[in-house]
């Protein structure tokens, strides 16, 4: 048998090796992992906030949100079971944090620990993982470690949870002390049974003093649980009782203000639960309440947790329990399998402007771009492919100013802009000032996929194109008749674009796309305005102003006069709109269009939320557009006045 010293040299060793372990003793009662570096400074001050994970996968946006609330410094994650991996995965995927350190319990005698006081005590951020509450009640409760954490958020620290340790940050919480975990049809039966063990005066976050949580929501079913669970708390005493469920894929951040929005990597939401008045039971123990008020918390929408209140909900109801039996609870709207929606350009367009022909021949052309790109969603491919795929068409025909059929500048020559951008990644690519690509949206791809750059321009732009293998031309590929009896008008007159082809004003072309993975993605392309000279570039292939793609936010593709998208940066100014402001997407576009139309600009654009809801915005009289869903069939419109099935 080997002496202990020998044996604490070989486990040292041992741990050397181990990559995060740092030290594991079962005579301690915990096992520490740590990962990054424990002596660097927090980038700035904590400051508080709630993430409320519902289980399952972890939004990486939501984990920035709360890297930044710790201030950039140091996390620390308190399991019962399981290892340090989740520090590691944070470090390498996520970032912004100096360390994570992972205390992981096995008996109570560790919160007990001067160690353990010390770095809960040092911690910028702290977050419970999930596993059995049980342990979390049986170890913590009335000890060091919920004093610590009680002064950790009552210091303006901020505090997550995910399943388990989400359960047990409410005021009351669901403590999961009997044998088996109580589901929603024995609870609704019985509310007050001995299955339903609710445990209090544990832990006191703020805004949470009268919340019950709930996790796995959706997917476990356990809105008649979290129903019963408030029951039991109203009659006993707490007349202020709610609940509140997180779906799995999904956490809700609350700033210390009590403004919160929701992050998910799929399609959850949570849940505010509101009884009215007070619970009623049968003989038997069952529940009766006649009116539960139900509001469900999407990515878009805005809660606030100081008054209960929630912006733009998801969806609402009021369901009811009668004799432990749940009805009546409102459907949560789903997220389209797929979506799409094109432009080919603006103008005053009113019914009779263009021959019967000529309308039927853009028609045509918006039905051959939209089965172009609905094909490959219908298929399972990426929005990224279906944009390019959608634009590829469009640049091809002259129809559109955009590849052939282009305008030309003032010395006659077609100058193409294009830019791509992926919602999943926000990665970009653009384009200006190309005059052999055939495909300058494909050119756009490339320089998002194959370079460190987002623009280039001019000359190098098609230089990088013939690196790259992307089709090329010769110059006169992109003219047309049309085109050039325009020009030498303008160089005779110099007239507007209005009076060169009024029904044809903004020619830009564009596409946004959401995909059966729920990834979002836009590309614009254009030729630009007729004469423009001294190498102007417009809003097309400019970030952020005429396209845009970020998931859970919306994709936008704009069409105008491009100085006036570029000064309202138009198509992250929707997106902002959705995420910071709680709107929908049609308000958030026909917001933003009026906006650009008080500076003087005019034109329109197409956007998508998460969700594949579609929106067209225009202060023009018509826009050349259409769209296609996996819910509704292809189907374009010209004019102002006409709705598309599609359209939300």
């Amino acid at each position: 048998m080997f002496p202990k010293p020998f044996l604490a040299a070989i486990l040292a060793a041992l741990t050397a090796l181990v990559p995060g372990i740092a030290n594991a003793s079962s005579e301690t009662g915990y096992t520490y992992y740590e990962t990054g570096d424990l002596s660097a400074p927090a980038s700035h001050a904590p400051s508080l906030g709630l993430m409320l994970i519902g289980g399952a996968d972890w939004s990486k946006p939501a984990w920035r949100w709360f890297a930044s609330k710790a201030g950039g410094g140091h996390l620390v994650i308190l399991r019962a079971s399981q290892d340090g991996s989740d520090g590691k995965w944070l470090m390498e995927h996520v970032g912004g944090l100096a360390s994570v350190q992972t205390l992981v319990f096995s008996d109570r005698k560790a919160a007990f620990d001067p160690r353990v006081a010390q770095i809960l005590s040092d911690a910028d951020g702290i977050f419970i993982a999930g596993g059995d509450q049980s342990n979390y009640v049986r170890f913590w409760k009335g000890t060091p470690v919920a004093a610590a954490l009680n002064a950790h958020v009552e210091a303006g620290r901020p505090i997550g949870g995910t399943s388990a340790g989400l359960a047990i940050l409410g005021g009351t919480g669901y403590g999961a002390m009997a044998d088996e975990a109580v589901d929603s049809p024995e609870a609704l039966a019985d509310p007050k049974g001995a299955k339903v063990t609710l445990v209090s005066d544990f832990l006191t976050v703020p805004f949470l003093a009268n919340v019950i949580t709930d996790t796995h929501f959706s997917e476990r079913d356990r809105l008649g649980r979290l129903i019963a669970f408030v029951a039991q708390a109203r009659a006993s005493g707490n007349e202020e009782a709610i609940g509140l469920g997180i779906d799995e894929d999904s956490a809700l951040c609350v700033d210390g203000n009590g403004s919160g929005r929701l992050y998910n990597t799929s399609d959850g939401h949570a849940w505010l639960v509101q009884p009215e008045g007070a619970p009623q039971f049968e003989a038997d123990g069952a529940l009766d309440w006649s009116a539960v008020e139900l509001t469900g918390i999407g990515p878009q929408s805005r809660v606030d947790l100081a008054d209960m209140t929630v912006s733009n909900p998801a969806f609402t109801g009021t369901a009811r329990v009668e004799a432990g039996a749940l009805r009546d609870v409102p459907t949560p709207p789903e997220r389209r399998e797929w979506s799409l929606a094109i432009h080919g350009g603006s103008g005053v367009i009113e019914r009779g402007d263009l021959t019967p022909e000529m309308e039927a021949a853009y028609r045509a052309s918006l039905q051959a771009a939209l089965a172009a790109g609905s094909d490959v969603l219908e298929n399972g491919g990426s929005s990224l492919d279906a944009v390019e795929m959608t634009l590829r068409v469009l640049e091809d025909d002259p129809l559109f100013n955009a590849g052939r059929g282009a305008v030309f500048d003032a010395e006659g020559r077609n100058q193409l802009d294009a830019a791509i951008m992926d919602g999943a990644t926000l990665n970009a690519g653009a384009v200006a000032a190309v005059s052999t690509t055939r495909h300058p949206v494909t050119l756009a791809r490339a320089v998002m996929e194959k370079s460190r750059h987002v623009l280039l321009s001019g000359e190098g732009a098609d230089q990088f194109a013939r690196e790259q293998g992307v089709e090329q031309v010769d110059p006169s590929y992109f003219r047309t008749e049309h085109r050039w009896r325009q020009i030498e008008e303008w160089r005779k007159d110099n007239l507007s674009a209005l009076a060169l082809d009024p029904t044809h004003r903004f020619g830009t072309v564009g596409a946004v796309a959401l995909d059966k993975d729920g990834n979002l993605a836009a590309a614009t392309s254009t030729g630009g305005l007729t004469g423009k000279r001294w190498g102007r570039i417009g809003d097309s292939p400019i970030i952020g102003a005429g396209t845009y793609a970020a998931n859970g936010k919306c994709a936008v593709s704009g069409t105008g006069t491009g100085e006036y998208f570029i000064r309202e940066s138009a198509g992250r100014q929707v997106c902002d709109r959705v995420a910071w402001n709680g709107q929908s997407i049609a308000q958030a576009a026909d917001d933003t269009i009026a906006s650009i139309g008080a500076l003087g600009g005019d034109g329109g654009l197409i956007a998508m939320d998460a969700m594949g809801r579609i929106a067209f915005a225009m202060n023009t009289e018509g826009m050349y557009r259409g769209a296609a869903s996996s819910d509704h069939p292809a189907e374009e419109a010209i004019y102002a006045d006409e709705t598309l099935a599609n359209e939300d």
